[in-house]
């Protein structure tokens, strides 16, 4: 852990208290960690700004609307969430979060008319959509708006709230961040239909939902 890691942790270590994952493991996955950018949005979210010029994230606030969403998305037919990720290091933890709660996923390049248009050849009927950035996924959300399917989206400090129904704030380009952030929640829906204990963890681990070097090595080959 580095120095700046180690005072965030002892500046945050009062809010541990009910938190999803011990505030170590939250802080070295680099969840609470935005970018030089802060729309007006994301203010109520922010915790602080780093010498660096680095917006950082409040984990208690990430940590409350992950179990909030938790609670929405348990009440809807698996089959009807749509999450999705065009952003490579969000493939992964799409695609195992899905393997997890049987959402669907929807990878890579999203098509043009998969939510509005029901002679889609791929038309899926969704009753809400989970995108990875509302900035790289901007076209799920404008179609997801437009037929009326509430969205819930990851959110950076750079992003804004346009269309978007319910945010969880977190760092939404990092590898192990989009990892942690997609197994909790898979975790606290499980939890919330009470397909795992209270307390329970998921039989799969973190690191299975963490894209791999190789993986994004080898899109480029």
């Amino acid at each position: 852990m580095t120095e700046e890691e180690s005072r965030e942790s002892e500046e945050v270590i009062e809010k541990e208290t009910g938190l999803l994952l011990p505030i170590e493991n939250l802080l070295s996955a680099g969840i609470h960690i935005g970018t030089r950018i802060n729309t007006k949005d994301m203010d109520p979210f922010i915790y602080r700004v780093r010498p660096d010029g680095l917006f950082v994230l409040d984990v208690e606030k990430t940590n409350a609307r992950i179990r909030t969403a938790a609670k929405f998305l348990a009440f809807i037919d698996p089959s009807k969430i749509i999450v999705v990720s065009t952003r490579l290091y969000g493939i992964t933890p799409v695609t195992k979060f899905c393997e997890v709660t049987f959402a669907h996923p929807v990878t890579g390049r999203f098509l043009p008319g998969l939510f509005s248009n029901p002679n889609h050849s791929s038309h899926l009927e969704a009753e809400v959509v989970v995108v990875t950035d509302p900035k790289a996924d901007k076209q799920a959300v404008k179609e997801a708006s437009s037929v009326g399917i509430p969205v819930v989206a990851l959110c950076d400090t750079d992003n804004d709230f346009s269309k978007i129904d319910f945010v969880i704030p977190v760092n939404n380009k990092g590898r192990r961040s989009l990892a942690t952030i997609y197994w909790l929640l898979a975790r606290q829906i499980l939890r919330e239909k009470g397909e795992i204990p209270p307390e329970g963890d998921l039989s799969t681990p973190i690191e299975a939902f963490e894209t791999k070097l190789s993986e994004v090595r080898s899109q480029f080959e």
